[in-house]
């Protein structure tokens, strides 16, 4: 198991962004949190094998077809072992 922080720079707030980005860390076993942050990003806290976040993290840099990702940062952070993948509102 590995764990990445990561932040999303965008049309990201107000378009479903954290609903869909739920979704498909579901679909691919990803645990963790998402929430909105007062600078208008997204926080995503995101564990699961490497591979598997690799391909999250390559879904995160374009996210659902009604955003509009600029930028996205990463870092690899400690394991907190999350039991599923939370909406933070």
């Amino acid at each position: 198991m590995r764990a990445l922080e990561i932040i999303v720079s965008g049309r990201v707030q107000g378009v479903g962004f954290r609903h869909y980005t739920k979704k498909e860390a579901d679909r691919l076993g990803v645990v963790g949190t998402i929430k909105n942050l007062m600078d208008g990003t997204v926080e995503i806290n995101a564990e699961a094998k490497e591979s598997i976040l690799l391909i999250f993290l390559e879904w995160c840099h374009h996210g659902p077809s009604t955003s509009k990702v600029s930028k996205l940062e990463y870092r690899y952070i400690e394991i907190q072992s999350y039991g599923e993948f939370v909406i933070i509102r």
